[in-house]
């Protein structure tokens, strides 16, 4: 009957079909419209002008993360301007800004963390899920809400026994090195004692991780920033059923479940200890215990999706980024001997008189040396060196208006260098912190823990633990560089390491 019908109104089938084709191609012109004037727009604004019909401008990028940092140097050092446009790929223009008058219009405004295919953000959803580093609108506003009362300052010094017991676990494994007077790369160590750290702040987790040796936990979470790294850059990766695919996506994947299986069998079991005993009396609250009775304003506790999220999230940044600014510290100080005497004076002034090395909670707001000595190496190292936005506003560039919708990166770690905010930006000088220096200062030039409303929640804690740390190697070694060491190259993932790690010698004081 179909076929009879269509056999007898040919014209009519024609004219359906003419008018179907027209349809598609006007829609195909009138993207194809858009897309040249969104093109010619972009192409405008300073920026790299190889455009490349697959790739956009990602081709440019060198392969080599020190290539990397210093392509995206040479765009702020010669572009004449406050930021840069980069194509992520043929059809996604960005905005890279390194300039505290275009950074902090990113950081005032309410944009979300950058979501959607291809994006940043995007692509850590399988590991961390909606957790604070992620989320955005009504799910970051609630989590930020409940798990602000987890780093208060009361909760925070109940920390530093565990900061100095975990430091007295380093040290017993330095000293082997410092009696060997062989070379090391500190980096491995760092993280397992950063991350006995967290596992016991955050969960009461009482795990001998630094003696029990490389834990699979860290290295877990080391490949699955790497992936992520990797998979941004690369565009035929965005899609998520390609990525599954790929020795990279297949391991990425192997490791998320790892990490959950370790996060849900810890919240299991304290949920069941709950139940049995109640809130503990013996023992400090702790992170997880404030995740599992925290209640909104309607009474509702959080799911147990979200507290996995958040307990992922907070296992990844609150060790992994210690990890990475301890290293890049302890290396300006062997870089800059001068300034690791003052800071030993500082500490032994400190500790005088004492029978134990440990560093107490008062004795925080007394390390001023150390003080300006960690900002000035944040500075040149920042632990995160981009993060990235999706502007829902329309804001004005340097009288460009970039329209929302936009991708734009704060380069924290080009901020930090620019020639135009800070003299001799290369240089280790802790003193351009000092107040007197750095009151005329625009408040946006230095954002290690980003700013605004998503400043980083955990950002008191992460330098508690490493002036702690520091304080306590610094006051039982000098610290010199690896004469054989490899070449120091920097690699920016989602946090900056070094790709062949960073070696030192010790020697007892």
């Amino acid at each position: 009957m179909a076929v009879e019908y269509l056999l007898q109104n040919e014209g009519l089938v024609k004219m359906v079909a003419v008018a179907l084709i027209t349809l598609v191609m006007v829609y195909i012109l009138r993207t194809a419209l858009q897309f040249l004037v969104k093109f010619k727009f972009f192409q405008g604004l300073p920026g790299e002008t190889s455009y490349s019909l697959l790739l956009g401008n990602l081709h440019k990028l060198p392969k080599t993360g020190e290539g990397r940092l210093a392509y995206g140097r040479f765009n702020m050092d010669s572009r004449n301007s406050r930021f840069a446009r980069f194509w992520l790929g043929p059809f996604r223009p960005s905005v890279v800004v390194y300039h505290p008058e275009t950074v902090k219009l990113v950081y005032k405004s309410s944009a979300p963390k950058a979501r959607g295919f291809g994006s940043t953000y995007e692509h850590v959803i399988p590991w961390i899920g909606e957790g604070l580093i992620s989320s955005n609108g009504a799910i970051w506003a609630r989590s930020r809400r409940l798990l602000t009362p987890a780093f208060h300052f009361d909760i925070l010094k109940q920390y530093m026994d565990i900061y100095n017991k975990a430091a007295d676990t380093l040290l017993d494994k330095l000293d082997q090195y410092a009696e060997s007077g062989e070379s090391f790369d500190i980096g491995p160590l760092v993280t397992l004692c950063t991350l006995e750290v967290i596992l016991k702040c955050a969960m009461s987790y009482e795990a001998d991780v630094q003696r029990s040796g490389q834990h699979p936990y860290a290295q877990a979470a080391r490949d699955l920033a790497a992936a992520w790294a990797i998979r941004a850059r690369t565009p035929w990766m965005w899609p998520s059923f390609i990525f599954k695919l790929t020795p990279l996506g297949l391991q990425f994947y192997k490791n998320c479940d790892y990490v959950h299986k370790v996060a849900e069998d810890v919240i299991d079991k304290r949920k069941q200890q709950l139940e049995k005993e109640g809130l503990p009396k013996k023992r400090r609250l702790d992170f997880l215990d404030i995740l599992l009775t925290a209640r909104d304003e309607d009474g509702k506790p959080m799911t147990d999706l979200e507290i996995r999220n958040e307990v992922d999230t907070f296992m990844f940044a609150g060790h992994d980024t210690t990890a990475a600014a301890i290293p890049w510290l302890l290396y300006c100080f062997a870089k800059n001997p001068e300034y690791q005497v003052k800071v030993q004076e500082e500490i032994d002034s400190v500790l005088e008189g004492r029978d134990s090395d440990n560093i107490e909670w008062s004795d925080l707001s007394k390390l001023e040396t150390m003080g300006l000595c960690v900002k000035e190496s944040m500075r040149l190292f920042p632990p995160v060196p981009f993060i990235q936005r999706t502007m829902n506003e329309d804001i004005v560039l340097e009288g460009h208006k970039i329209p929302a919708g936009t991708n734009v990166t704060v380069a924290i770690i080009h901020l930090h260098k620019n020639p135009q905010v800070w003299e001799e930006p290369e240089k280790f000088l802790p003193e351009r912190f000092k107040h007197d220096n750095m009151k005329d200062k625009d408040s946006f030039s230095f954002t290690p823990f980003s700013a605004g409303s998503r400043n980083c929640i955990g950002q008191n804690f992460a330098l508690n633990e490493e002036k702690v740390i520091m304080s306590r190697i610094l006051r039982r070694y000098n610290v010199t560089l690896a004469p054989d060491a490899p070449k120091v190259a920097r690699v920016p993932e989602a946090v900056l390491k070094c790709a062949n790690g960073l070696w030192f010698r010790l020697e007892k004081r």
